[in-house]
C-alpha cells in the first residue's frame, strides 16, 4: 500500500482511541420542538476495522498510538506471516483505511522513514509521497478551518523540497499533477525557494566582497553569527 494511491478523508483509530466521541446520537439531534438539549449529548464511538484491532495487538509500534510510514510490501509480509489469520481482501481494506487516515498521512508528510512491522527504519519515503501527503493534510485541515493555512503549507513544501535533495526542476517533474490547485501551491513553494536561494547568493557575494571573517561580517550587519555561517554554507553548497 503506497501513498500514491487515491486518498479519502477516512480517519483510522487505534483501539486505544476508540472512546473518543465523534458523532452525536441521533436522539440528541431530533429533540421535540421547544425541548432544551440536556448537557452533553451521548456520542457514538467510531468503529475500528477488526483487522486493524488485530494489527494493533500484533504490531503496536506500527499500528499503535504513534503511526509510522509502512515499508513497501508490508501487505505481502503480513500475508506471509499471518496468512491463516487474515483474509486477503479484509487486510487490503484495513491497510487502505490506515494509509488514508490523517494521522498516517501526517507521519508521511513529516518525512519519517518507512519502517518494518517491528518499527525499524528501512528506507526514506519517496519525495512525491511526502509532497502529496503534505497537500492532502493541508486540504483536510483547510476544509475545517476559517484561517488561511496556505503560508503554513508553503513553508512545509519548501522544507520538503530542500530535504528531497532534488533540484527544483527535478522535484517539479516528479510531483506535478493534473490538480491545478495543488500545482499552484507547488509553484508558490518553488518561487519562495528561488527567492531564498537568491538571498543566500546575495549574502555570499557581499561576504566575499567584504574581506571580513564570518564573525566580523555578522557583527557588521547585526546578524546572528551561527545563522550567517549556516546561510553561507548553504549558498556555497549550491554553487
Amino acid at each position: 500500500m503506497t501513498e500514491s494511491e487515491s486518498m479519502t478523508d477516512t480517519e483510522t483509530l487505534t483501539p486505544a482511541a476508540t472512546a473518543a466521541p465523534v458523532a452525536e446520537d441521533k436522539r440528541a439531534r431530533h429533540k421535540p420542538r421547544g425541548q432544551k438539549p440536556q448537557g452533553n449529548a451521548p456520542r457514538a464511538a467510531r468503529k475500528v476495522h477488526p483487522v486493524l484491532e488485530q494489527l494493533f495487538g500484533l504490531y503496536p509500534k506500527m499500528f499503535g498510538p504513534r503511526f509510522l510510514p509502512l515499508k513497501l510490501g508490508v501487505f505481502q509480509d503480513l500475508m506471509a506471516q499471518h496468512g491463516d489469520l487474515f483474509k486477503k481482501e479484509d487486510l487490503k481494506v484495513a491497510l487502505g483505511l490506515h494509509a488514508r487516515s490523517t494521522r498516517y498521512l501526517e507521519a508521511v508528510a513529516a518525512g519519517h522513514p518507512r519502517s518494518d512491522l517491528q518499527g525499524e527504519p528501512i528506507e526514506p519515503v519517496a519525495p512525491e509521497h511526502v509532497h502529496h501527503a503534505i497537500l492532502e493534510v493541508f486540504k483536510r485541515r483547510q476544509g475545517r478551518s476559517t484561517d488561511d493555512l496556505r503560508p503554513q503549507v508553503i513553508t512545509r513544501l519548501v522544507a520538503a523540497i530542500e530535504a528531497s535533495g532534488l533540484s527544483r526542476e527535478d522535484y517539479d517533474l516528479r510531483v506535478r499533477s493534473q490538480d491545478e490547485a495543488n500545482n499552484a501551491l507547488l509553484d508558490e513553494a518553488l518561487a519562495e525557494l528561488g527567492r531564498q536561494a537568491a538571498k543566500r547568493e546575495a549574502l555570499l557575494r557581499a561576504f566575499e566582497a567584504s574581506g571580513k571573517s564570518e564573525a566580523e561580517f555578522a557583527d557588521m550587519y547585526g546578524m546572528d553569527p551561527k545563522e550567517v555561517a549556516g546561510t553561507l554554507a548553504r549558498a556555497r553548497a549550491a554553487t
